[in-house]
């Protein structure tokens, strides 16, 4: 026995190699690399870049519109200098055409039945003057009327031309008309028809959707005068 190799003590329940045993080996730590991060795709981009550029759109525009709105309160608030005043033309008349009331034409000038002349007359309701004309009837009679189509503003015409209504108004006529170019109505002055209030005026419609005839103008033969005296 090695005097300087003394026994190992004997312990109960341990074998005697146990100590001379080692202990089992550990395996070896396996170190996986961490996930990779993908890196965003071109058509993520594309999108992004399309929102950001949407945005800055939107936003650029809502500027403008308060700017712009801004400015025309400004615009409206701000009184109308000597510069910027806006003053309406008075009518006038176009030159040669007498105005009534008064005399407007003369017997010697509408010798001709069917003859006609425009004047100028004050309208019955809004006092503006429009254009009026006055016709040599048949019967030796004057008719004068308003060349503004009642309650509107189209402008009506004397047409002598046979050949005119029946290719723009496909009215076949043997004596001359009073028409409507904006509604096609076709009036006749030897005939009466019955406006709004129940009376009898001189042009009915013959053709057409116009409510009633020409508001007429009443005439007097005084000497060789023909005096416009009033508008119905």
């Amino acid at each position: 026995m090695d005097t300087f190799k003394p026994e190992q003590p004997s312990i109960p329940g341990v074998a005697a190699d146990a100590a001379k045993s080692k202990p089992p080996e550990q395996p070896p730590t396996v170190y996986e690399p961490a996930p990779r991060r993908h890196a965003p795709s071109q058509h993520m981009i594309w999108v992004v870049a399309a929102v950001v550029t949407v945005c800055s759109m939107g936003g650029a525009l809502l500027v403008w519109n308060v700017v712009s709105s801004l400015n025309a309160r400004r615009s409206a608030a701000e009184p109308m200098t000597a510069a910027t005043t806006i003053t309406a033309e008075p009518w006038k008349p176009p030159k040669g055409l007498p105005a009534g009331p008064g005399p407007v034409a003369t017997t010697v000038e509408l010798a001709k039945t069917w003859a006609s002349k425009r004047f100028v007359f004050p309208d019955s309701v809004t006092a503006d003057p429009v254009q009026a004309m006055v016709v040599h009837l048949p019967d030796g009679s004057y008719w004068a009327f308003s060349l503004r189509e009642p309650f509107g503003t189209c402008a009506l015409d004397y047409v002598t031309d046979m050949q005119k209504l029946r290719d723009d108004y496909d009215f076949a006529a043997t004596h001359p008309m009073v028409v409507n170019s904006c509604s096609h109505t076709v009036y006749d002055l030897l005939r009466y028809g019955g406006p709004s209030d129940g009376g009898l005026v001189r042009g009915e419609v013959v053709q057409g959707t116009a409510i009633r005839p020409p508001m007429a103008i009443e005439v007097r033969v005084e000497g060789k005068q023909l005096v416009a005296v009033r508008m119905e």
